[in-house]
């Protein structure tokens, strides 16, 4: 009987006979920004504009890596990062990040950093056909005071065997206060398994 450990890695062996291998991190960043491929989805709803981009376990590991190139220490990353999805959500309204447009507000202005910087586990989710949700992880909200031209949060999530059998994850982002209603991502799933790599 062939262990499930075994299995396991049969499957990772096989995923990765059909994924894309690009030699620099701008060559992959051009195919994950391409719509078709599954890696980047853009959605503008009462004039904001939301782009939901996955992040691949090696633009992960490289940008932990730095110059160090040996092979014991991407291997060890690759199994540090390869346990969790990595999500970029931006989001921006007439070309600027969020908090720009709301600073006239105080009460408003006020909220918005509050559910950005830490109620983004409740204010974002991701669930099967089911209905089933996957808890949140982490995420990451860097202020950018303005330095920017969209409001760029880091979202994680655990890769969980059990969603990823699923043609898509739906993921969903409550409205921030900005009267867009609930706005709703279909990612599909077997783009996130073949998800591209990085000559390291």
């Amino acid at each position: 009987m062939i262990k499930r450990s075994s299995l396991f890695f049969l499957f990772i062996f096989l995923s990765s006979c059909s994924t894309k291998t690009f030699d620099t991190k701008e060559a992959l960043f051009l195919f994950i920004n391409d719509e078709d491929n599954g890696y980047v989805y853009t959605k503008e709803v009462n004039g904001v504009t939301y782009t939901l981009q996955y992040r691949p376990t090696d633009v992960m590991v490289q940008q932990e890596l730095g110059e160090t190139k040996l092979k014991e220490q991407v291997q060890k990353l690759r199994e540090k990062y390869s346990k969790n999805m990595y999500f970029n959500l931006s989001m921006s309204l007439n070309g600027q990040e969020l908090l720009s447009n709301v600073v006239r507000d105080k009460a408003q202005f006020g909220q918005m950093v509050n559910d950005l910087a830490f109620n983004m586990n409740e204010k974002v989710h991701v669930f099967n056909a089911e209905k089933d949700t996957l808890a949140m992880t982490d995420f990451v909200y860097p202020r950018m005071y303005g330095m920017t031209n969209a409001t760029t949060i880091l979202i994680v999530y655990p890769r969980d065997p059990k969603f990823l059998k699923e043609e898509y994850l739906n993921f969903t982002i409550e409205d921030l206060g900005l009267y867009t209603g609930e706005v709703k991502f279909k990612i599909q799933t077997q783009a996130l398994q073949k998800e591209p790599q990085l000559n390291l």
